[in-house]
């Protein structure tokens, strides 16, 4: 696995632990010369992760809408910064140049966009591993719904057990390593997007 797409918060959120989990995972990205595909920004866990990432001598690939640099929260020291011009390109470049993706604590955004990543990967446009940071348990009730969705027949209990659940920064990297290196393509079919 060369690229780990992080989909994270804008901002820090209530808990210590998010900020200490981004900077952890950034610094094991850096270790392992995994490059961080990110939403661009400087504020909240994406500036945190991209800010480890960078310190511990790693690149970090930035997209980010123009609206967003507009309003001055686009990270400027980053190894390369894309500026396009929807949200909806911000995912689809995001989704091309990582091979796995993990969803940090986040609010609407995040979860918008790991959704879309699991639907891409459940029709088949994409075949890249998802896994989620569930720090102190803030995806729990997340998965209850999946859960939930699967025992009321809407969701496929055999794309919910391919979804990666770690609280440990460490282990989740070495689950993801390991599911990206059985994925059996690497493209994004952007015609289906």
């Amino acid at each position: 696995m060369n690229s780990l797409g992080v989909f994270c918060g804008a901002n820090p959120g209530n808990n210590c632990l998010y900020t200490e989990a981004a900077e952890l995972l950034g610094k094991l990205m850096a270790r392992q010369q995994i490059a961080l595909v990110y939403g661009g920004g400087k504020v909240g866990l994406m500036g945190a992760i991209a800010d480890s990432v960078l310190a511990g001598g790693g690149t970090v690939v930035g997209v980010i809408p123009q609206s967003l640099v507009d309003r001055e929260v686009a990270h400027t020291g980053i190894t390369e910064q894309h500026v396009v011009q929807t949200m909806h390109e911000r995912k689809a470049l995001m989704a091309a140049r990582a091979d796995a993706f993990v969803a940090m604590p986040g609010g609407f955004g995040t979860f918008d966009e790991i959704c879309e990543i699991i639907t891409w990967n459940q029709l088949g446009i994409i075949k890249k591993p998802v896994a989620f940071l569930n720090v102190a348990g803030y995806y729990d009730r997340f998965f209850e719904m999946i859960d939930h969705s699967v025992g009321e027949g809407f969701i496929n209990p055999g794309l919910r057990d391919k979804l990666i659940i770690e609280a440990n920064p460490e282990l989740l990297l070495q689950k993801l390593v390991q599911a990206a290196a059985t994925a059996s393509d690497d493209w994004v079919d952007f015609k289906r997007i």
